[in-house]
Parts: C-alpha cells; structure tokens; sequence
C-alpha cells in the first residue's frame, strides 16, 4: 500500500535503515523497498519547500525564495555544506573533483537558504565538494535574482565575497580585517561588527544542523547520484515541521 511505501520511505531516510531489514519489517522483498524508497524520495524531493504561516504554499526555486522575500521583507541567510561520500573508483575521469579542499575528504555540497527562525525556505545546487561555494550559487542564476529584485538582502559568510563586490548592499558578509597600522578602536569596531553579523547569519547553521540530524545525511555511504533527492526530500520535510514554529 502507498502508506507502507511512505512509511518505509520516511524510516529510511531518518534512520538510514538498510533496505533488506526494512523488507524483514514490512514482510516484503528487499527489491520492493528499494523500488519504493526510490519513487517515494522522489515525490518529496519534487514538492518544495514549506512557507512559514502559509499552509499549502510551497517554494520549489532560488527564484520564488527571493521573490517571497522581496514581497514580505524576509533577510535570507544562505550556506553551504558539505557531506562525505565514498570515493569514487579510482582510474576513473573527474576524481578529484570530490575531493574537498576545506576538510580534505570526498563530499559533495549543498546550499540552503533559511529566515531568521532558522527555517529552511530552499536547498539544492547538490555538486562535488571541490567546487567552491560561490561559483555553485552563481550557477543558479543568483546574480540575476539580485538584479531583479533589488530589495532582497543576503547574508553570507566570507567564502561569498565575489558577491559582495559584486552586489555591495544585498550581499552582506562580515567587515574585512583592517590594516595592521589602524588604530585600535577601529580593530575593536570590527570585531563587534562580525559578532553581530554571525549572530544574524546563525539561524542558517541551525537549519543545516536540523537536517543533518538525520542519519543518512550524517556520512551518506550509498550511491552518490541518489544523494541530491535525498538531500532535498529530507530538507523539504524538516521545513514542514518548522514553518509553524
């Protein structure tokens, strides 16, 4: 029955129990779980993401994000990060491409975007971990989402700086360090200035910690190309439990 398939689904992907012992639970084959599992994470990878106080209105794009921002007059707090996958063959194209060069392992990135209650309102731009984090962004078009809706601020942290050259005013990330002959007061200024922008960009890290509270998404063992729908099926689902709080 389709609510079996669900259930199956949805222990799968908070647990990351394996699929020959979800079948033991359900009385079924083990092929028939992993058929399920595959159509159901698909059905929620597709449904967006939850608006908070708007019952039935979902957000599915980079674009409807900054256009709901724009018309309530939401800051966004946008971050990537980063899970461990397993390393690709070896003697094959595009290893290296995995390879983080932040935490030195294979990972592959993801961006979310939240409000200030650390709600998630967008996630996606699943790619290797090599790939820095402005140049994914970029590719979703985000420089013509500034454009079009002027009114829209982002706060970033530093591996965004492009864009705040870029989008001075809409791309905010923290105040650079001064030069070394500054007066003291002026190192001080700047100090607090980060303190408080990281106080205003922490509700993001809190919504990339609610989804890795689940297992999968902990270390994601599977195969890679399955990992983006499940990224965003289990980022769809943490934004329905928090759009009311």
């Amino acid at each position: 029955m389709f609510v079996d398939r669900v259930s199956a689904t949805l222990i799968h992907l908070r647990h990351d129990l394996p699929h020959a012992v979800l079948g033991l639970l359900f009385g079924v084959d083990r092929s028939t779980i992993s058929r399920a599992i595959g159509e159901v994470r698909g059905l929620l990878a597709a449904r967006g993401f939850a608006v908070p106080d708007r019952p039935g209105v979902r957000l599915r794009t980079l674009a409807d994000v900054f256009a709901y921002a724009q018309a309530e007059g939401v800051v966004l707090r946008l971050d990537a990060t980063e899970v461990q996958v397993r390393r690709p063959t070896p003697h094959r194209g595009g290893r290296r491409a995995f390879v983080s060069g932040k935490k030195k392992q294979n990972t592959m990135k993801a961006t979310v975007v939240a409000d200030a209650m650390g709600r998630t309102l967008w996630a996606g731009n699943l790619r290797p971990g090599r790939m820095h984090d402005a140049t994914a962004i970029r590719s979703e078009g985000i420089d013509d989402l500034f454009r079009q809706f002027p009114k829209v601020q982002v706060l970033l942290d530093d591996g965004y700086l492009g864009l705040r050259r870029d989008h001075p005013g809409k791309a905010v990330t923290p105040p650079r360090k001064p030069n070394k002959i500054a007066a003291p007061e002026v190192h001080q200024a700047r100090e607090q200035a980060r303190h408080e922008h990281s106080s205003q960009r922490i509700p993001v890290e809190h919504a990339l910690a609610d989804h890795k509270r689940w297992k999968g998404l902990a270390r994601w063992t599977h195969r890679r190309d399955t990992l983006p729908a499940t990224y965003l099926a289990v980022a769809s689902l943490v934004s329905d439990r928090t759009a009311t709080t």
